[in-house]
């Protein structure tokens, strides 16, 4: 069986919701880290064998998220790409998906990762294609209802982990130190 290999990294700009990167989409954030990628790694676009890119917030970002990151990294139209949506870990299921495919000899250079645009998350009119006769419409915010929002205790990611951390007695300093190290990584 093939062994695969990361051979080089490069992450999304980071910013504030609304801030100096409000205008780029998901989408620009994820080409500009496969450039980069490509370029530590010594590894030209035309290279890659498939794209495979996580994102959680698809609504109004148009077709194939991945496809348009692979595209805007000079990444040739008719490499295939995949867009996965795994909440949180869709990023690394890329990333897992992408060892996959290596070790089974389907493909030998694949480029895995994560893109996301908060800023660009949309408000929705759910039932607005039936139409609306009179009276108020209520919008729902696409970034809080489908990425922050669990569908099956109907509360916020946040109240869901600090009712783990009392649950698993982790303190905020813990959790801190452990961001702080991520980003190390």
């Amino acid at each position: 069986m093939t062994t695969s290999v990361i051979v080089a990294g490069a992450r999304t700009p980071v910013g504030k919701l609304m801030g100096s990167l409000k205008d780029f989409s998901g989408s620009d954030l994820g080409a500009v880290a496969i450039k980069g990628a490509l370029e530590k790694a010594g590894v030209e676009a035309s290279q890659v064998d498939y794209v495979i890119m996580g994102q959680v917030l698809t609504a109004g970002a148009g077709q194939m998220p991945a496809r348009q990151s692979a595209v805007g990294a000079g990444i040739p139209w008719d490499v295939p790409s995949l867009t996965i949506n795994k909440m949180c870990l869709s990023g690394i299921d890329a990333i897992a998906l992408a060892d996959q495919l290596i070790r089974a000899g389907e493909f030998e250079v694949v480029v895995a990762g994560g893109q996301e645009s908060m800023s660009q998350a949309p408000h929705l009119l759910p039932k607005s294609r039936e139409g609306y006769k009179y009276g108020n419409v209520t919008a729902l915010d696409h970034l809080a209802y489908d990425g922050l929002h669990d569908v099956f205790t109907d509360q916020p990611m946040g109240a869901l982990t600090e009712q783990r951390n009392d649950q698993d007695k982790f303190t905020r300093a813990e959790q801190d130190e452990f961001a702080a190290q991520s980003h190390q990584k």
